[in-house]
């Protein structure tokens, strides 16, 4: 299924704005954040330190009167320059900077839901430095059409009972997101990416990468906004 077919499929799964967090949380309490490499007032925050960062999160929701940031796809983003997850070539191509999901910054131990119907493929705890530290994948199914969704930077907790293989429905509650110290030192966040082949991966997915590979990893995980509906504003 190409890029376009898969997209307009996974649309065509709900029919409008659709929660990935907290049940009573409603479309106008989202707002969109750039944290890509063009943000001239993120360049005066030290986002190595996952306090400066929860910190800057929060004042721009307060600014606002909202209470989740989200955004990201596809964005071209610094903040991975501190860990060498990602840095591991001089060759800036080959280097991974640009982000494969949604990210949605909320409060620690907001609640994580199921985007849809699904049954738990794997999981488990990334517990690098800069990783997603605690990780759900779900697996799909929809008209003989399979694929996955991808939950990082949970808490620990979440993977406690988890069982491959056990039915989630759409809308119950998943997991909750994660502390800086058990999340990958990340100001706390949701990373939620769709996989169309998972390429036999285990609880871990790439979700940040090189402009080298970019056209494979687009194509395989379209923006998660096909499924989420949320207004970009």
């Amino acid at each position: 299924m190409g890029t376009t077919n898969f997209s307009e499929f996974l649309s065509q799964l709900t029919p409008g704005f659709t929660q990935v967090l907290d049940v009573n949380l409603k479309e106008e309490d989202y707002i969109i954040i750039d944290l890509s490499e063009n943000n001239v007032e993120l360049g005066k925050v030290d986002i190595s330190s996952s306090r400066a960062f929860s910190n800057y999160i929060a004042e721009y929701l307060n600014a606002f009167g909202k209470k989740v940031a989200f955004g990201g796809y596809s964005e071209v983003r610094k903040l991975y320059k501190r860990s060498e997850l990602f840095t591991t070539s001089e060759d800036e191509d080959s280097n991974r900077n640009i982000h494969l999901g949604l990210d949605f910054w909320a409060d620690a131990y907001t609640d994580v839901l199921a985007v849809l119907d699904g049954r738990i493929h794997s999981f488990n705890d990334n517990s690098s430095f800069g990783d997603y530290g605690p990780t759900i994948i779900l697996e799909h199914k929809f008209e003989e059409k399979k694929f996955y969704s991808l939950y990082g930077h949970l808490s620990k907790c979440s993977l406690n009972g988890l069982v491959p293989g056990s039915f989630v429905k759409k809308g119950e509650k998943i997991a909750e997101l994660g502390t800086p110290e058990e999340n990958g030192d990340y100001a706390p966040h949701l990373h939620f990416q769709i996989i169309e082949d998972l390429v036999e991966k285990i609880g871990d997915f790439p979700g940040v990468t090189s402009r080298r590979e970019l056209d494979f990893y687009l194509q395989n995980c379209p923006d998660p906004n096909y499924l989420l509906k949320l207004k970009n504003s």
